[in-house]
Formats: C-alpha cells, structure tokens, sequence
C-alpha cells in the first residue's frame, strides 16, 4: 500500500513557568505557539466512500487537534502540578484565569508527549500519528516523531 503523509499547522497563545528552572523561564511568560500535526496512512481506494482518496479528511484532524490541543491550550497559564506552582495555579484561577494543571515540567518538549498522547487515541483505526513539531519562538521547535518511541 502507498502510504502519505499529511500535516495541519495550528497556532495558540499559552503561558507557561518553569518551577525550579535556573533561567529567564522561571518566570510567567507567554508563547505563540505553532504546531504542526503529521499523520500517515494509506488513502482510501474506494470510490463510492465520501473520502475516497484522502488518509483523513483535513477538517476530521483539525476536529481533534482543536479539542484536544487548542482548545484546552490557548490562552491559558500552563503550570505543573507536581510543583509549588499549584499554589500559584489556584491563586490565578480564583481570579477568573484560565489554567492547565499538568502533571509534569511544561516544556515543549512534555508538552509533546503529552500532545502526542490527546492525539494518537482519537485517531481512525488506519491513521497513526507521525510526528509532532511545536515551535515555541520563530526559531526554537521541538519535535516528536513516532519512530523515535520504543
């Protein structure tokens, strides 16, 4: 089978602190962020199917990617949970902010597994998930690639 690859690129705003973090990034700060969502299959051979030819409709990945990524994401303050920051987090949150508690250091790079994981369960059943790219400045990115998991 053929198989092809196709991406979606999603922007959000998110601010994030790095607790313990010996830099600028201790503090809250804000990201636009870019993502780019790659998944791979074999387009669908069949002609009387309303997605002949596509791996996967754009508008069904876009779907996924909003609900479990953008929506959630955007124009919150990312802190994590398993830190003082919770504090901090509840402090925010009682002012009426938006806040995303997660279980570990919110870097690109958790943020990553942590996209990868939202993602690859709501996929079709011939869809995987090939890589991830999420840029947190116009020339910082981390990426995540399926084949590097094991």
């Amino acid at each position: 089978m053929k198989k092809i690859r196709i991406t979606k690129h999603f922007d959000f705003e998110s601010a994030h602190a790095l607790y313990g973090y010996d830099g600028k990034c201790k503090n809250i700060h804000g990201h636009s962020y870019h993502l780019y969502v790659t998944v791979i299959g074999s387009p669908i051979e069949d002609s009387s199917h309303t997605k002949n030819g596509m791996v996967m409709d754009f508008g069904d990945l876009k779907s996924i990617v909003k609900k479990e990524i953008v929506t959630k994401f955007d124009h919150a303050v990312v802190l994590n949970s398993n830190s003082p920051h919770k504090e901090l987090a509840n402090t925010i949150s009682d002012h009426s902010h938006k806040v995303v508690l997660v279980p570990y250091q919110p870097t690109s790079e958790n943020m990553l597994i942590d996209f990868a994981e939202r993602i690859q369960i709501q996929l079709p059943q011939n869809v995987l998930l090939h890589s991830l790219k999420l840029y947190e400045t116009a020339n910082s990115y981390a990426e995540w690639f399926a084949s590097d998991q094991s």
